[in-house]
């Protein structure tokens, strides 16, 4: 494989966000480091084609959307079907909120609005697998940014959950195959947070939600990019596990 990292983007930020911030793609690529690797992003919301080869990839990485997974768009359906058929070649993947759906989604698990109703803030996340290779080294318990309505509500078969959080079960999964998938946002920061949620401010208040209250409760997580340069670690290794081996190393 090469050194080059595809960005398959599903959405767009809001634009509270995105005029002072980048959007998905740049928010990676900034948390990562632009010298890292090649990066290259394709735009599938958009209409734009995912490469026909993986060659010459070492990993990809699925941003989040406001699109919904269950709407099964043609765009989204496409991309579910091209990371079906990537991910028996080991090739490291990362889903990110509809990143993670899609994934999930792609390889058999079920995907719908969250019983427990929209998610939005600064929420404790705890790792449960202590021995995953991306999130153990973050036990037991870190804050991370999130904004979703949707989640897993079933993981595809042979997935490991390595990490909950209230009102999700399945706040991080680990699907085999170096293939990950997480709920929240790591490439988010405290500020890219604010805008979200001032951006939602009228839907959280139709919710009986109060903007105030989150916006009270945000706070950074540094651990966030920590979280996606490990990703990155684990792709310059080009990681290539089975559901048992993908675990710390010593």
């Amino acid at each position: 494989m090469g050194n080059r990292v595809l960005i398959i983007k599903t959405g767009s930020s809001v634009s509270a966000a995105g005029d002072r911030f980048g959007d998905f793609d740049d928010w990676f690529v900034n948390s990562i480091g632009q010298d890292r690797f090649d990066f290259q992003t394709v735009s599938v919301q958009d209409g734009e084609s995912l490469p026909e080869s993986l060659e010459g990839l070492s990993g990809v990485i699925v941003t989040g959307s406001p699109a919904m997974v269950s709407h099964r768009h043609d765009w989204s359906e496409k991309a579910a079907e091209w990371l079906a058929a990537a991910y028996p070649t080991g090739l490291p993947m990362l889903g990110v909120c509809y990143g993670h759906q899609l994934i999930a989604h792609a390889l058999g698990g079920s995907v719908g609005p969250n019983p427990s109703g929209r998610r939005m803030g600064s929420l404790a996340v705890d790792i449960l697998d202590e021995q995953d290779m991306l999130l153990g080294g973050f036990a037991p318990r870190q804050y991370f940014q999130a904004t979703h309505v949707e989640v897993v509500l079933e993981p595809p078969p042979n997935a490991r959950i390595i990490a909950s959080g209230e009102g999700d079960g399945h706040h991080g999964l680990y699907f085999g195959k170096a293939a990950w998938g997480l709920q929240f946002h790591p490439e988010f920061d405290v500020e890219i947070m604010d805008c979200y949620v001032r951006s939602r401010a009228s839907v959280l208040a139709g919710e009986g939600i109060y903007a105030e209250k989150i916006l009270k409760s945000l706070r950074a997580t540094p651990c966030g990019p920590k979280v996606l340069q490990r990703f990155a670690d684990l792709v310059d290794q080009s990681v290539s596990v089975d559901d048992n081996s993908a675990r710390v190393r010593g």
